[in-house]
């Protein structure tokens, strides 16, 4: 690892822990002697989406995190809260056989994550990923969402 302040290569680890699924290595060079700290983030297997139209695309977290936020938007749900879901969602994919996975299956794992944490993040995202045609649609989901209740917060 090069040394951020003089570049040289000639750096050692001081102290190396886990933290959530990266190692954080905290680092001193051998010329200068300033420590620095490094992530280190397991490189996995890439996983793919299948669309409901059969195409195929890699899996972005970043654009699952952008519709759980857009869903989250202006309810009490915070950053770490999100990040938390996307990190199971992610998770959950990865303990899956294939390597390829359905869009409906992730949307179906965001919604049960969602459905739990707020049911009007729940109604914004179900919304847009059921492609609700009608007001009907809309009632229809908020009854059944009354009726199976336990969403997480009041």
């Amino acid at each position: 690892m090069k040394c951020p302040y003089c570049f040289n290569i000639e750096t050692k680890v001081v102290d190396s822990r886990q933290v959530d699924s990266r190692i954080r290595r905290r680092r001193e060079c051998g010329k200068c002697g300033k420590r620095f700290t490094t992530f280190e983030r397991v490189e996995l297997v890439e996983l793919y989406v299948i669309k409901k139209n059969g195409a195929r695309q890699p899996f972005n977290s970043e654009k699952l995190r952008l519709s759980i936020s857009k869903a989250c938007e202006k309810r009490p749900i915070g950053l770490s809260e999100i990040e938390g879901m996307v990190d199971q969602v992610e998770s959950r994919l990865r303990k899956e056989d294939s390597i390829e996975i359905k869009s409906s299956k992730i949307g179906n794992i965001v919604m049960q994550k969602l459905r739990r944490a707020d049911p009007v993040a729940y109604i914004r995202f179900a919304s847009v990923y059921r492609d609700f045609g009608d007001l009907g649609a809309f009632e229809e989901t908020i009854e059944k969402l009354k009726k199976g209740g336990n969403y997480g917060r009041k």
